[in-house]
């Protein structure tokens, strides 16, 4: 049984005239425990999936299963007990008036648990930061302790997927290392499953199984992450992806006489 699964799924935005096609006849299968990637110029409609997932982009057709369990159009308790989201900017996703114990007290109140006080240890624990940041609120924060904050918050329910949207993109290239390496930790020490959106190939080739092309909505290919390394797409659309990766590459001058 897969952990995530998508059958011709299309998402959209609007109606009528203003109707925008978001996500178009997409398909995939995610195995429990995988690390798996969705990469794609901006607009492709990576992140849209992931919301349609969460129940944040309500207008959908085809089918979503989470661990065997078809999704309708509404996402009860039990299913937040199961995906989590990481987002984009750890700026905008804790609240500024919040400190670290009440973002991670009211995630563990709302799931139903009772043992706050070493849940709240644990989980800071998890994501390295001591007992010293748990009264600190988001401004005292740095970026990299502020994504790290809502990583924590992700893992607060137990949850057996994660969701991963661009968790690195808002952050400086120093720090970036250091949260991926740790999503890797802990993906082992809790057993999760990934799905993850990046644009950027080298982060998916260092977090993550197999991946899937997305251009203008759709998907294009599904190819494992050696492949990929290997410069062996099928697509015509994922070697551009993955030249443009490598950077400017000169041509050749044309030889001279002689």
């Amino acid at each position: 049984m897969s952990a995530l699964s998508f059958q011709n799924l299309d998402v959209w935005f609007g109606d009528g005239h203003d109707r925008v096609d978001a996500v178009r006849n997409a398909s995939f299968e995610v195995a429990p425990g995988e690390s798996f990637g969705l990469v794609g110029e901006s607009g492709s409609g990576k992140s849209t999936i992931l919301r349609a997932l969460t129940g944040l982009a309500p207008h959908w057709s085809g089918e979503m299963r989470v661990e065997g369990r078809a999704l309708g159009h509404r996402r009860d308790r039990a299913f937040y007990k199961k995906v989590q989201m990481v987002f984009q900017d750890p700026y905008a996703s804790l609240h500024p008036r919040q400190s670290v114990d009440q973002v991670l007290s009211e995630s563990l109140h709302l799931h139903g648990f009772r043992d706050i006080e070493p849940r709240i240890e644990r989980l800071l624990d998890d994501v390295g930061l001591g007992p010293a940041f748990r009264f600190r609120f988001p401004h005292q924060l740095s970026g990299g302790q502020r994504q790290r904050v809502a990583i924590a918050r992700a893992l607060a329910p137990e949850p057996s997927i994660l969701l991963l949207d661009e968790p690195t993109s808002a952050l400086d290239v120093s720090v970036q290392a250091e949260i991926l390496n740790l999503l890797t930790d802990l993906r082992t020490e809790h057993r999760l499953t990934f799905l993850m959106v990046s644009h950027d190939l080298a982060v998916v080739a260092h977090m993550c199984e197999r991946i899937a092309v997305m251009q203008a909505g759709e998907i294009v290919e599904v190819m494992g992450v050696d492949e990929m390394r290997a410069m062996r797409p099928s697509h015509p659309y994922t070697r551009t992806l993955l030249e443009a990766s490598l950077g400017y590459r000169r041509k050749p001058s044309p030889a001279g006489p002689g």
